[in-house]
């Protein structure tokens, strides 16, 4: 049995959340806007441009395209700053385990990431040779919800959808998964992610046992 595992970036494989965080608070804050760690939930797995649109709304604030284009340089430019300090000490708790199986059991493994940052991440923690195939935020037009980004992942792998399994931490991710006709594994609260067919807080909890009923299926 072969199936498709996509992983997500952020949250999933890597925390580069809170390097988000950090970018879009200094962003706002700049403008004036208060941003919290609560707003910054409400912008897991959506696109910048979406996200600076949000900020905007939340502040009561109106930009220029000229305006809104450069701070979303200026956010990015932010951002790659953190992450050019990444190492694979990074790498979120027992990822490379699922990893290692999924490798040595010859199935497919894929990345569906809305980052445009993806493949620099990925080889700043030294991943990037585990993928088989890698669909980021430049190989989509779609963001999640939409299942663009997964269905373009299975195809890069030549695994039917319906035979792929999809690691997601954002509500929009699960959504896409669930959209794309695929098996949708939460990581992150059963609260927040209780459309995914399974919930897991983190990979620590995923057994290999999971992992290979999963394959079975």
């Amino acid at each position: 049995m072969k199936k498709g595992f996509i992983f997500d970036l952020d949250g999933v494989i890597v925390d580069t959340a809170k390097y988000h965080f950090l970018a879009w608070k200094k962003l706002a804050n700049g403008l004036g806007i208060d941003f919290t760690s609560e707003q910054n939930e409400q912008l897991k797995g959506v696109s910048r441009v979406r996200s600076l649109e949000k900020i905007l709304s939340w502040g009561n604030k109106t930009l220029s395209p000229e305006e809104f284009s450069e701070l979303m340089a200026k956010k990015n430019d932010d951002y790659l700053s953190y992450i050019a300090q990444m190492d694979d000490s990074e790498i979120l708790p027992d990822v490379p385990k699922i990893l290692h199986y999924l490798i040595d059991n010859k199935q497919g493994i894929a990345l569906g990431s809305a980052s445009k940052n993806a493949r620099a991440i990925l080889e700043k923690v030294h991943l990037i040779e585990k993928f088989q195939a890698i669909v980021d935020g430049t190989n989509v037009s779609k963001a999640k919800p939409d299942p663009e980004v997964f269905l373009n992942a299975a195809t890069a792998l030549k695994i039917q959808p319906e035979d792929c399994v999809v690691f997601e931490d954002s509500v929009a991710g699960v959504q896409a998964a669930n959209a794309a006709n695929m098996i949708s594994i939460g990581i992150g609260s059963k609260e927040v992610l209780h459309e995914a067919d399974y919930v897991f807080n983190d990979f620590t909890e995923i057994s290999i046992e999971f992992i290979e009923d999963i394959i079975k299926k």
